[in-house]
C-alpha cells in the first residue's frame, strides 16, 4: 500500500549509511598518510548519505570536542538534507490527499548517531595523535564501527589488542632473538616460537623490568625443546623490559621490549 515506499526509503538510507561508514574509515587512512582529508577525499565521502538529520546536527555542533575531521561533509550534506525533506513533504502530502496510510520516515537512530560521533571521533584520533599506540588503537575500533560491529563490542579492553611474534634462534642458527628489539602496546602480547639451534627460553632480568612486575609471572619455567614450540605472554605495565635465553645468554642472545 502506501506505506511500501516509505519502508523502501528507510532501508535504502540504511544501506547508504553502512556504505558511508567504511568510506569514512578509507579517509581516515589517507588523512593518516598526508596529515589531513583532502578535498577529493571528503568529496568522495560526501557521496554517501548519513542516516539522519539529527546526526548531522549533532556532529556539526559538537565540533568543539573535536568532531571537524570532515566538516566539508557536513556542509555538502546539509543541501541534500533540505532536498530530500522538501521530497518527503511532498510525498507526504501526496499520501495524505489519496487518503492512504502514512508510516513516519524519520530514521531515527540513538545507537547509529552514537556510533557515528564516536567513529568521527576515532578518525581524528588516528590523524592528530602523537602515541602510536592511540592512532592503533583508533583505527581498530574505527575499522570495527564501520564494519558494523557495536559500540559495547569495540569499546572493550583487549578489542585492539595486538600480538608480535619474535624467532628462537635465527633461520641460519644464529643464536639471536628475531627481532631483539620490539616496542607493543599495554594489553598486546608477544609469542617467541622455537625456531633454530634450540633449546631456548625466554628470562626476563629482574634488575631490568618496571616496578611492581616480577621476574617469575613473565619467565618461562622450562624450555622449549621442539622446532615450532611457542610461548607466549601478555603485557600490561608499560616500561622497558629486558631479557635473555638462560642457556645461550653467554653467546649474546640477549632482547629487549618496550611497552607503550
Amino acid at each position: 500500500g502506501g506505506a511500501r515506499p516509505e519502508i523502501e526509503l528507510i532501508s535504502t538510507r540504511s544501506r547508504l549509511l553502512n556504505k558511508m561508514l567504511y568510506k569514512i574509515a578509507v579517509c581516515a587512512l589517507i588523512a593518516a598518510t598526508h596529515g589531513a582529508p583532502t578535498l577529493d577525499a571528503a568529496a568522495t565521502v560526501s557521496d554517501g548519505h548519513w542516516g539522519s538529520d539529527e546526526l548531522l546536527e549533532a556532529v556539526e555542533h559538537d565540533a568543539p570536542h573535536g568532531r571537524e575531521l570532515f566538516p566539508m561533509l557536513i556542509r555538502a550534506h546539509k543541501v541534500r538534507a533540505s532536498r530530500d525533506r522538501a521530497r518527503s513533504a511532498s510525498h507526504t502530502a501526496d499520501v495524505a490527499r489519496a487518503g492512504e496510510p502514512m508510516m513516519s520516515i524519520g530514521d531515527k537512530n540513538p545507537a547509529k548517531t552514537l556510533e557515528m560521533l564516536q567513529l568521527n571521533d576515532e578518525l581524528n584520533t588516528v590523524v592528530k595523535s602523537d602515541s602510536m599506540c592511540s592512532r592503533r588503537h583508533a583505527m581498530a575500533r574505527a575499522a570495527g564501527l564501520a564494519a558494523g560491529l557495536a559500540m559495547a563490542q569495540v569499546n572493550k579492553p583487549g578489542f585492539a589488542a595486538a600480538t608480535k611474534m619474535v624467532k628462537l634462534g635465527a633461520d641460519n642458527g644464529q643464536l639471536v632473538f628475531v627481532p631483539d628489539e620490539i616496542e607493543i602496546c599495554k594489553g598486546d602480547s608477544v609469542t617467541w616460537t622455537n625456531n633454530k639451534a634450540g633449546p631456548h627460553n625466554v628470562v626476563f632480568d629482574e634488575e631490568a623490568i618496571p616496578e611492581g612486575v616480577t621476574q617469575e609471572s613473565i619467565s618461562m619455567d622450562g624450555l622449549l625443546n621442539d622446532e615450532g614450540a611457542t610461548f607466549t605472554k601478555k603485557f600490561d605495565v608499560a616500561g622497558s623490559y629486558a631479557y635473555y635465553c638462560e642457556p645461550h645468554r653467554g653467546a649474546g642472545m640477549n632482547g629487549a621490549l618496550t611497552v607503550a
